[in-house]
C-alpha cells in the first residue's frame, strides 16, 4: 500500500492503480460530472504547470515595400501613385526612399491582395501582422 497519512485516501489511490485507461478515463468524466469541475482546472490549481497563454492571430497587417530593381521603377512608380493617389513626384520621392510602409491596419486578404500586385510589378515586399 502507498505510505499516505490518510489511509482512506491509501486505499482510493491503490484501487486507482488497480484500473485499465479506460476505466480511469471513465472515472474522471463521472468526477467531473459529480462536482461539476473540470480535471484540467484542477490539476492547474493542484500545483501544475498552467497552460501557456494561446498566441493570437494578428488581425491588422502592414505592407511595406522593400525595395524594387531599377528596371522596374517606372512601373513601381504607377503602382504607388495609383494605390495611394499621389502625384507623380511624390510616387517617385516614394519609391527612391524605400523601405516605406505602403499600407497599414489592412485585414489579411487585403494584404495579400496589396502585397500580390506589388510583387507583380517586381518589387520586393514585406507583409507584418500586428
Amino acid at each position: 500500500m502507498t505510505e499516505v497519512a490518510n489511509s482512506k485516501l491509501a486505499g482510493i489511490i491503490d484501487a486507482v492503480k488497480g484500473l485499465s485507461v479506460i476505466e480511469l478515463a471513465d472515472l474522471v468524466k463521472a468526477l467531473e460530472k459529480e462536482f461539476g469541475v473540470s480535471a484540467a482546472a484542477v490539476a492547474v490549481q493542484g500545483g501544475g504547470a498552467a497552460p501557456a497563454a494561446a498566441v493570437e492571430a494578428p488581425t491588422s497587417f502592414t505592407v511595406t515595400m522593400v525595395e524594387i530593381p531599377a528596371e522596374k521603377k517606372i512601373q513601381g512608380i504607377k503602382l504607388i501613385r495609383e494605390i495611394l493617389g499621389l502625384g507623380l513626384a511624390d510616387a517617385k520621392g516614394f519609391v527612391e526612399s524605400l523601405p516605406k510602409v505602403v499600407k497599414d491596419g489592412l485585414e489579411k486578404p487585403a494584404a495579400d491582395e496589396l502585397s500580390k500586385k506589388l510583387q507583380d510589378a517586381g518589387a520586393k515586399v514585406k507583409v507584418e501582422g500586428a
